[in-house]
């Protein structure tokens, strides 16, 4: 029997307020890491760490880990062992999960969790699911026949395929890859009943973004569902959680997966409840299916709150052309960082990443935008601020009131810089709230350039730093309102670059409990002078090519030949 509205409402309103429950998809373990899966663990990571950061009096959760079930992990195992010893497919999923773990442990991932579907609390979590939806009638047994697509684990519709005129050949028209006719005895679940609870579901504000991602699945809906297949038989895909009380049927890869989101919350024991329902799942457009329509379905059928929301992103190529191992352009995160640093290609996913279009990976333009934004207009600035040559006594200064206050009053750059860092918090706050993590690193980029304008007009490097000059103090004021611009753009960066930003922090010798958001609001005429942490104050270090022969590639995707050294760039002053 379908949730009536009412009932469905007061359902998805039943959660802990406290609590804000992330997730990422779970990584099919049938390849390596790439930027596309850190993509998706970078934008569920800055996300939480933001709320961390704007609402200290919340419980965040940070879900993750690998989906190691299905017809995809068997034939992957069985092309990673050709030629070579025989590797157990438990051995295979061990060793890709791991290298999961490593990259996300890299990258800064703070996840509360990180969930293998090949562990035994998941596979209790599933057979509890299932027997749920079972004995509520929504299960059925039928004999099935249609076109299935082993690269997507789905069956597929004739509207969902294109036919090669030549050939004859079916492919998938979203994804590109072949079917294969198959006709088997499955379980079946009654998809098609709950197409009105998925399509309302779906028309809630806010519930599925961005915006044309809604749009997407309002079109599937709009054409009746039919029911889906929900089990394999075991002698074709034995790699899988046998189905409750048939050794003769396997559970469906994609049911089995997404429960794992319940699982990671405990499921079925009873403090899951307190736990549900998530308050965003960040996924990738290629499984919007399965998380927009499948999942709210499922857990409708099992008396459970769907998510509060799905947030899609598109996905990476490389200097335009799709990824592919026979392209030979995948990126691996781990080899990327070798050039770029871990915290530049966290800096880089989310600066160039918007999730309503795919995102161009180039070396050319990372290197110009780390280089630009981070090694120049951050960096330079924090060391310009920082030199000996300026602040020889390697102070953070309390600015003078009248010199303040006449800046302000005579020099237009003052002007716009205490305009653009009064207007920081809250439009940083804005965008964050929405995941637009560009336009974060836009705002703060715009202080950032407005600060070095302040700096060049007010030319402190042709004020004496002796501490008995007239200038002293408006040397000191143009030092002070220079570091508070930097620690205000420092608190607001962590979400996107914890490790960066702590460094700056640290060398302005800010406290723990003043890097909170909370804190953006104060002024720098409140702060107490304080000394600088000592050490060279270089954040980022300007990324320099290696000589290279012409014909040599400098595809990301290749071997990073570009070696890293300190900038040449000469620091303007006297």
């Amino acid at each position: 029997m379908l949730l009536s509205k009412i009932k469905y409402i007061k359902a998805i309103g039943v959660r802990c307020n406290s609590l804000h429950y992330v997730t990422t998809p779970i990584f099919y373990v049938n390849a390596a890491p790439h930027i596309g899966h850190l993509y998706s663990a970078v934008i569920a990571d800055a996300h939480c760490r933001y709320q961390r950061l704007r609402y200290p009096e919340k419980t965040v959760i940070l879900c993750t880990g690998t989906d190691e079930h299905g017809t995809k992990i068997q034939q992957a195992e069985a092309g990673n062992r050709a030629g070579s010893e025989a590797v157990h497919v438990s051995q295979y999923c061990d060793e890709i999960s791991m290298r999961y773990r490593n990259v996300f442990q890299a990258a800064g991932i703070l996840h509360d969790d990180f969930i293998r579907t090949t562990e035994q609390r998941h596979k209790q979590a599933v057979s509890h699911f299932w027997q749920t939806l079972q004995s509520r009638g929504h299960i059925y047994s039928a004999a099935y026949s249609g076109w299935y697509c082993v690269s997507d684990e789905t069956f597929l519709t004739d509207s969902q395929l294109r036919v090669d005129e030549q050939s004859g050949t079916r492919y998938s028209l979203e994804s590109g890859h072949p079917v294969e006719w198959t006709e088997e005895t499955n379980y079946m679940f009654r998809l098609s009943q709950f197409q009105d609870d998925v399509r309302h579901w779906v028309k809630q504000e806010a519930r599925i973004r961005p915006a044309k991602f809604e749009k997407i699945l309002l079109d599937t809906l709009s054409e009746p569902l039919p029911d889906v297949s929900v089990s394999r038989p075991a002698n074709r895909v034995h790699w899988a959680i046998p189905v409750p009380n048939d050794d003769t049927q396997t559970v469906y890869v994609w049911l089995d997966a997404l429960i794992n989101y319940l699982t990671s919350r405990g499921y079925p024991n009873e403090q899951y409840v307190t736990n549900w329902p998530p308050a965003q799942q960040v996924i990738g457009k290629d499984i919007l299916k399965f998380h927009g329509i499948y999942w709210p379905a499922f857990l409708i059928a099992a008396g459970l709150s769907p998510p509060q929301q799905l947030y899609v992103h598109s996905h990476w190529t490389v200097d335009g052309q799709k990824m592919s191992k026979s392209k030979h352009n995948v990126v691996d995160p781990i080899k990327a960082a070798e050039q770029y640093t871990m915290e530049g290609l966290r800096y880089f996913l989310l600066r160039e990443g918007v999730a309503h279009s795919d995102g161009n990976f180039s070396h050319v333009k990372a290197l110009r935008i780390l280089n630009s934004e981070l090694a120049d207009t951050l960096g330079n600035l924090l060391s310009r601020a920082c030199a000996k040559s300026l602040n020889p006594q390697q102070m953070y200064p309390v600015p003078h009131a009248e010199h303040f206050s006449q800046l302000l009053r005579d020099l237009d750059a003052a002007k716009r810089m205490q305009e653009a860092k009064l207007q920081l918090a809250g439009r940083c706050e804005q965008h964050y709230e929405s995941n637009h993590f560009h336009l974060v690193a836009d705002t703060v980029i715009a202080t950032l350039h407005a600060t070095n304008n302040f700096f060049e007009c007010t030319k402190p490097w042709e004020l004496k730093a002796d501490g008995s000059s007239p200038n002293a103090p408006r040397l000191e004021t143009i030092i002070a309102m220079t570091m508070d611009a930097l620690r205000l753009c420092g608190i607001v960066l962590q979400p996107m670059m914890p490790q960066l930003a702590s460094r700056l922090l640290d060398k302005l010798n800010v406290p723990g409990s003043q890097r909170t958001w909370s804190v953006l609001s104060e002024s720098c005429n409140n702060s107490k002078s304080c000394h600088l942490t000592g050490g060279n104050p270089v954040l980022f270090q300007r990324i320099v090519e290696s000589a290279q022969l012409p014909s040599e590639s400098h595809s990301p995707a290749k071997s990073l030949q570009s070696k890293r050294s300190k900038s040449k760039k000469q620091l303007k002053m006297s």
